[in-house]
Parts: C-alpha cells; sequence; structure tokens
C-alpha cells in the first residue's frame, strides 16, 4: 500500500475494473489493546453512518474466525438491502479480512491492518478495501467513490471519538 496521509481516505482505480479505497488512522494503545474494538463485529452499527440504516442480522455473541458468516441489512440511497460477508483470515492482533459473498458488489474484499506506531504506543490501523460493481468506473465516479469516501470519514470520526 502506498503512503497515505493521516486519517486520510483514498479511492483509487485499478487495472481490471477494480478499485481500492485506503484509509489510515493512528489511536492510542497497542495493537492487542485496539483490536478487540474492530474485532467485535456488534462495533460496526456504532461506526456506520446512520443514513444507512446498518443492522447486523447474525445473533451475537458472533465468534469471529475463519469461516465466519455475518449477515446485514442496511439502506443504500434508499434502497434496502441484504449484505453477506464471509471472514477469510483472522489473525487477532494483526489483521482481519472480510469478503461479501452476497451483496451490491461483484466484488468486496476488505482488509483490515494494525501496526504498531513508531512509538510503541500508538497503532496504525488500515482498511484496505478492493471491489468492482455493475457500471465499472462512470458508476464509481459519479456515486459509489463519493459515498464510500463519506461512508469511511464518518467511521474514522466515530473510531476517533469511540477509541481515541
Amino acid at each position: 500500500m502506498s503512503a497515505l496521509a493521516h486519517d486520510a481516505v483514498l479511492v483509487e482505480e485499478l487495472p481490471d475494473a477494480l478499485f481500492r479505497l485506503a484509509t489510515r488512522i493512528e489511536l492510542p494503545g497497542a495493537p492487542a489493546d485496539v483490536f478487540p474494538f474492530f474485532a467485535d463485529a456488534g462495533n460496526l452499527e456504532a461506526i456506520t453512518p446512520p443514513f444507512l440504516r446498518f443492522r447486523i442480522l447474525t445473533p451475537r455473541p458472533i465468534a469471529m474466525q475463519v469461516g465466519t458468516v455475518i449477515d446485514y441489512r442496511l439502506h443504500l440511497r434508499g434502497m434496502p438491502l441484504r449484505w453477506r460477508t464471509l471472514i477469510t483470515a483472522w489473525e487477532p492482533g494483526v489483521r482481519f479480512i472480510d469478503e461479501q459473498i452476497r451483496g451490491p458488489y461483484a466484488i468486496w474484499r476488505h482488509e483490515h491492518l494494525f501496526e504498531p506506531g513508531a512509538d510503541g504506543t500508538t497503532t496504525i490501523v488500515r482498511d484496505e478495501v478492493r471491489y468492482a460493481m455493475v457500471g465499472g468506473r462512470l458508476a464509481n465516479r459519479l456515486v459509489v467513490a463519493r459515498d464510500l469516501r463519506r461512508i469511511f470519514a464518518h467511521r474514522q470520526e466515530r473510531v476517533r471519538e469511540l477509541l481515541g
């Protein structure tokens, strides 16, 4: 991943009709202290913008591990949607990956990375999403990239309020 400014949200076009969203935020605490917040799927509701009306449908508590499937309901531009993700990588304190197996995207692979900060008292949290959707470049340029920037900027703001 290329260098990314603190609290930035980057969306860029990749070859083969793929796109990449990348974020970076530095939070107080070591990765072992920060990771549990993100590992609790229930916290997604607390950091997702209210306009999405996001709800987790999977009964809680959710045991996070490779193979865990999580179902959600949300409203995107007024349209109700169901979304299902699969945890495909799970390395506590280091990273995890969720991939859409049903939802609005043709491809959605979201990697969450946790790295110790330079002084050892902070954690750099990075999100990298690789995605593709119907409508390709035009849809991304007109709607999707803007929506994702807004969603992930809200997420960073809420994470900073809750953890930072």
